[in-house]
C-alpha cells in the first residue's frame, strides 16, 4: 500500500499544497482556478490542525491545575477523564500530522497565559494566584498519560 504524504503528515500536505498552488498560479496555468484563494484555503486547513492542537492543550492545563489547586473531591474522576481525553486527542492530532509533533513545546507559553486565568476563575481563585509560568514539563508530566498532579493535601 502507497501512503501518500496527505495521509501520513495531514499539515505538511496542507502547506506543500498551498506551495504548489501559488506556483501554478505564477504559471498561469489554468486561469479560471482562484489560485491564490484555494492557497489560502489549503493554508488554513494546516491551521485548524495548529488550532485544535491549542485548544485541547489549553484544555489540558485546566484541568491539571483544577486537579492541582482544588480541594474539591466530587469532580476529580471528571477531571481526570478530561485530561486523559486531551491527552489522547493531542497524540492522535501529532501522530495525523508529525510535522507538528513540536508544536505543543512552541505554544505552551501562550496556552498556560491563556489557562492560567480560567482556571483561577473555575476555581474561585484570586487572579495571579496560579504561578505565572507553566508549572510542569511538556514532556513529563503535561502529556504524559501516567502523571497527574498530586492534589493539595498531597503537598508538603
Amino acid at each position: 500500500m502507497v501512503t501518500t504524504l496527505h495521509d501520513a503528515d495531514f499539515n505538511a500536505w496542507t502547506q506543500e499544497q498551498a506551495a504548489r498552488l501559488r506556483q501554478a498560479a505564477h504559471g498561469r496555468t489554468n486561469d479560471d482556478l482562484d489560485w491564490e484563494n484555494l492557497a489560502e484555503e489549503i493554508e488554513g486547513m494546516g491551521g485548524s490542525e495548529r488550532g485544535e492542537i491549542e485548544s485541547r492543550l489549553i484544555i489540558l492545563l485546566i484541568h491539571l491545575a483544577k486537579l492541582a489547586w482544588s480541594r474539591d473531591t466530587p469532580p476529580r474522576r471528571i477531571w481526570r477523564l478530561t485530561v486523559a481525553e486531551q491527552r489522547r486527542r493531542l497524540a492522535l492530532r501529532t501522530r495525523k500530522s508529525p510535522s507538528l509533533r513540536r508544536y505543543p513545546a512552541e505554544v505552551l507559553t501562550d496556552c498556560w497565559d491563556i489557562a492560567r486565568p480560567k482556571a483561577e476563575y473555575e476555581l474561585d481563585l484570586p487572579e495571579g494566584d496560579l504561578p505565572a509560568a507553566c508549572p510542569w514539563d511538556l514532556t513529563t508530566q503535561v502529556l504524559d498519560d501516567d502523571w497527574l498532579p498530586p492534589a493539595p493535601t498531597d503537598h508538603a
